[in-house]
């Protein structure tokens, strides 16, 4: 009864393993499967203002202010990309949409002192103050802001998942790279919380469908011609 026990055991303890071992494949291949399917929109990202087609509208990506070390790089170096994109005239509004679900916490308003700070217009700049997610700043520059061709501003891994979440909206972007982060244990971290962020968008948009956590009435972009 022993030795019987034992091998009905192993043989348990062996199919687990092989099961295992499925699921670690499955997931590596989703995880390849969903960075395919994301990186698709690397044609359509630029990092020249010259070389960007110009859009009437710019959705630049929140981030906080301030990192765990000091000033966030990643939130400095947006602002100087969208202030850039501007200033070459590339756009003629500017979008920023972030994160601001506590009162000692305000990404929009942090990033439209930035810009403005950079030179750009305080009329020109438009707050999405329900931004809390990519897929809600995106979904939100189309269903509250009106727009259906917007340049989608941030670092380029970054814009390659907004822009496949614009995709798959019926949303016609294209996205302007900002410089990225080059100290490693900014990079590695980003890397793998990308990775983890596009199984995250592929789900989301083909699996769930899911929106955005708020929407509300309608804030109309005015331009003056």
């Amino acid at each position: 009864m022993r030795f019987v026990g034992f091998k009905t055991i192993f043989k348990f303890r062996k199919r687990l393993m092989i099961a295992a071992g499925f699921c670690l494949i499955a997931g590596v291949l989703f995880l390849w499967g969903a960075d395919r399917a994301v990186a698709a929109a690397r044609g359509r990202i630029f990092s020249a203002p010259e070389l960007i087609p110009p859009r009437d509208v710019a959705l630049v990506l929140g981030t906080s202010k301030q990192a765990k070390y000091g000033p966030n790089l990643y939130f400095r170096y947006r602002m100087d990309a969208a202030a850039r994109l501007y200033h070459a005239g590339k756009v003629r509004k500017l979008i920023v949409s972030g994160d601001n679900r506590r009162r000692d916490y305000n990404e929009p308003e942090d990033m439209r002192a930035a810009l403005i700070e950079r030179g750009v217009a305080s009329e020109d700049i438009y707050a999405d103050y329900a931004g809390l997610r990519t897929l809600d700043s995106v979904i939100r520059a189309k269903k509250i802001f009106g727009q259906t061709r917007i340049t989608v501003v941030s670092q380029k891994d970054h814009c390659e998942r907004a822009l496949y979440i614009a995709r798959n909206h019926g949303i016609d972007a294209v996205g302007f790279a900002a410089r990225d982060v080059s100290l490693r244990r900014f990079r590695l971290k980003q890397r793998w919380r990308e990775a983890f962020a596009r199984v995250l968008a592929v789900v989301d948009v083909k699996l769930l469908h899911r929106a955005p956590r708020h929407l509300g009435p309608p804030v109309p972009i005015e331009f003056q011609e």
